[in-house]
């Protein structure tokens, strides 16, 4: 069987779960969320991009429907013992083998959570649900039950996140000395993707994000390479990846000499990094990092040209993106507790000049001061 964590861990988090199921009044819960049955089974899969759910009672027995194709997928990489299969077939409603299923499991007219905010929820199925079970028992929304226990990392899932992060600095290692006057995108991101994967790394729940000239100014990735011309500008945002877990990293690299308002970019991009640093600890929120960054770069006349956003939690994710629910914004409450593995990054795209300037890796928080878990400085690089 193909675990990553002792059985002991995965116990520890049903456990976990079950508590707060109990504390919510929860006599089940729906998992469609593919990190959160990663998390609590081990079930690695892409499967989710068709039904399936994992279904967790109060009382610690889990059960799984899913596809045929998935079946020696969930026996051979989770913990997961009951495995039911919906048939493949026209016309064919999992919503009903799972409302009978459920109905076997005697959670008639039972309190039942769903994770409806997640990427293997469409909204199809989510209104098949609701019809199936309009009448069945109590259905809540619960899409973060599971994400909140997530938020706080274990010691086996901290080696992980700095196994990814030490993948990330490999990459960026192999990118610079292709970065430079008639350099290749395509080879650039090339030899990034490869040295995460040499490095017995996985693929990141999203593309790499690789931007030059114009395209540098894109907080998404894009279909198309261009060469790098004497004087540019090339926009980075990576992660290392391991066991699904995730370490981000940002740079904005300049080709040639940077213009003085990419110095002053850079300049504030830093110095709010830095004073997110002394926010980045237990006793602030989420919200006050956002607030940190909102005012720096608003005193600087940025305000235009940020965004609304500065960050967010990184774990086990899977496609379409490692962002987890937990972002650095407005008036986020979430408190930032030690264990965390989070993403600081900021953004400055001034559409005015052209120029764009980025600038972020991930931390570990402690009791204390966080932790940066690149081994990488947050110099300006210039090639």
């Amino acid at each position: 069987m193909a675990l990553h964590f002792e059985r002991s861990e995965y116990a520890d988090r049903l456990t976990r779960l079950t508590e707060k199921m109990r504390a919510d009044k929860l006599d089940a819960l729906l998992i469609f969320a593919q990190e959160s049955m990663y998390w609590l089974t081990g079930y690695d899969t892409f499967g989710y991009c068709f039904f399936q759910t994992l279904i967790v009672k109060a009382d610690g027995s889990m059960t799984l429907l899913t596809r045929s194709a998935d079946l020696r997928q969930a026996r051979h990489t989770s913990i997961v013992e009951n495995i039911v299969v919906w048939v493949d077939r026209v016309n064919a409603d999992p919503t009903l083998d799972l409302k009978n299923l459920l109905s076997d499991m005697d959670l008639l007219g039972a309190r039942i959570g769903v994770e409806y905010d997640t990427h293997g929820m469409t909204g199809r199925i989510a209104r098949l649900i609701d019809n199936q079970l309009a009448t069945f028992g109590q259905i809540s929304d619960a899409s973060y039950l599971v994400s909140a226990l997530r938020l706080v990392k274990s010691p086996a899932e901290i080696a992980f996140a700095r196994r990814a992060a030490e993948l990330a600095d490999d990459a960026l290692d192999a990118a610079l000395p292709l970065i430079r006057a008639g350099g290749d995108e395509a080879e650039i991101l090339a030899a990034m993707q490869g040295a995460v994967f040499l490095g017995g790394g996985d693929y990141p729940a999203n593309e790499f994000i690789i931007g030059s000239g114009a395209d540098a100014l894109l907080c998404r990735y894009k279909a198309g390479r261009r060469k790098l011309d004497a004087t540019d500008q090339l926009t980075l945002e990576w992660a290392g990846t391991a066991a699904h877990y995730h370490a981000a990293m940002m740079r904005t690299v300049i080709v040639g000499e940077p213009s003085p308002r990419h110095r002053e970019l850079y300049k504030a991009c830093l110095e709010t990094i830095k004073a997110i640093e002394e926010v980045l600890r237990p006793g602030q929120t989420f919200g006050d990092v956002f607030d940190t960054h909102a005012r720096i770069l608003d005193e600087r006349g940025l305000s235009r040209h940020r965004l609304n956003a500065c960050g967010y939690s990184l774990g086990a994710r899977f496609s379409p993106s490692w962002m987890e629910h937990q972002m650095f914004h407005f008036g986020n409450p979430q408190e930032i507790l030690p264990d965390m593995t989070l993403f600081v990054h900021m953004i400055i795209m001034d559409s005015d000049s052209g120029a764009a300037m980025t600038l972020g890796h991930t931390y570990l928080t402690t009791e204390g001061d966080p932790q940066p878990l690149s081994r990488h400085a947050l110099e300006l690089i210039q090639r």
